[in-house]
């Protein structure tokens, strides 16, 4: 979880060095973000791990910046180090590679990576030891990325609308701040020129009968309350209704295939197994969403005897070519949206059906569906 002074790392562009052992990344980084963050020494293959940094890159905007391992490392640990680099250009928008002495001898590794780059849709920049810092910062500032996600309220909310955020405050809610996809959307509100307003489920309709609204966002687990709080509202009257979980799935993942993800819960089967995913690591409460609130829902909507296994962070769960018959994935606030698709496009390739937290939850409330644009129908 993000700072509160900070923009998170899902929101931020990812730049990423790579290259061969003693190529000079861990030098560059330090250059480029003037901080020692990296250990630079003459000793091939110190950088063992990727290190990042969160700087602001005008007029980029805020950045992550990561060194990496060389390509060109050997052995069985070597191999290991070379795979955790490549993995990170799963979440890199623009990479760079550092360009050292003796490539040559490098070219299978430079190949390697291309063509991962290639696969990816990664734009490459290439640095030569002794080139201008500046003049890198200012190539990486140029360019145009291609896959720029929207914002979280494009088509649904204008300058001047109402928007009312449903935030419950209970045993799972942090103490003394709002999570990070509730405090994202009041910004975005306030970017926009929207009216914001910000009240727990039982305050709702209190607040629906006093004031205009033309949004209601809320916590997919309080769909329920806020669904039967919306209905009563007269024609004319009744705000459009959504949740903070399906606006993250709208801006940084696929509707289309979490809708399919979603009709597949009928096919399921007694002992199939489902894989909860998330894209953040946080300490698991006695009621959690992810492991006892989706399992509880998941198998009262199928009346199966599921199997569940959980996957959280940096850690999809389907690498290793397992297979489970649905993944149910958060809403990625936490993750990039190159990160998000590419998870997608995993389970496609893998032929697994995958829906998104909001989205299960809305039906489980008996909601009639989710439209296109991320709108719930009550």
């Amino acid at each position: 979880m993000a700072e509160l002074g900070e923009t998170p790392k899902g929101s931020r562009v990812h730049v990423a060095f790579f290259g061969l052992r003693n190529a000079g990344k861990s030098t560059l980084v330090n250059a480029f973000t003037g901080q020692d963050i990296a250990i630079v020494s003459d000793v091939a293959g110190t950088t063992t791990d990727p290190v990042s940094k969160a700087m602001e890159i005008l007029p980029l905007g805020p950045c992550l910046v990561t060194d990496t391992a060389g390509l060109d490392d050997t052995g069985a640990l070597g191999e290991m180090r070379v795979e955790k680099t490549l993995r990170v250009l799963s979440t890199t928008d623009i990479a760079v590679w550092v360009a050292g002495d003796g490539e040559e001898s490098g070219a299978e590794a430079r190949a390697r990576f291309d063509a991962e780059c290639r696969r990816r849709g990664v734009t490459v920049l290439e640095y030569r030891r002794g080139d201008s810092v500046e003049a890198l910062k200012t190539k990486i500032a140029s360019v145009k990325l291609a896959d720029v996600p929207p914002g979280l309220l494009d088509g649904l909310a204008k300058a001047g609308d109402r928007v009312v955020c449903v935030c419950p405050i209970d045993e799972s809610a942090p103490k003394g701040r709002l999570i990070l996809p509730q405090v994202q959307l009041i910004r975005e509100c306030l970017d926009i020129g929207a009216w914001c307003a910000v009240c727990q489920p039982r305050e709702l309709p209190d607040v629906l009968r006093s004031v205009r609204c033309d949004l209601v966002v809320t916590d997919s687990q309080a769909f329920g309350e806020v669904r039967d709080a919306v209905k009563v509202m007269p024609d004319g009257a009744r705000p459009s209704l959504t949740s903070f979980s399906i606006l993250f799935a709208r801006q940084k993942g696929d509707l289309a295939e979490y809708l399919k993800g979603l009709d597949a819960i009928r096919s399921l089967k007694d002992g199939d197994r489902v894989l909860v995913a998330e894209g953040c690591t946080h300490h698991r409460q006695c009621n959690d969403i992810g492991t006892v609130k989706i399992p509880k829902a998941l198998s009262r909507m199928s009346g199966r005897k599921l199997e569940f296994s959980f996957a959280s962070g940096g850690s999809f769960g389907l690498e290793d070519g397992s297979r489970p018959a649905l993944v149910v994935h958060c809403g990625g606030c936490m993750l990039t949206r190159r990160e998000v698709m590419r998870r997608i496009a995993v389970c496609r390739e893998a032929d697994v059906p995958v829906v998104n937290y909001g989205m299960l939850l809305a039906a489980a409330h008996g909601l009639r569906g989710v439209m296109p644009n991320g709108l719930v129908d009550p």
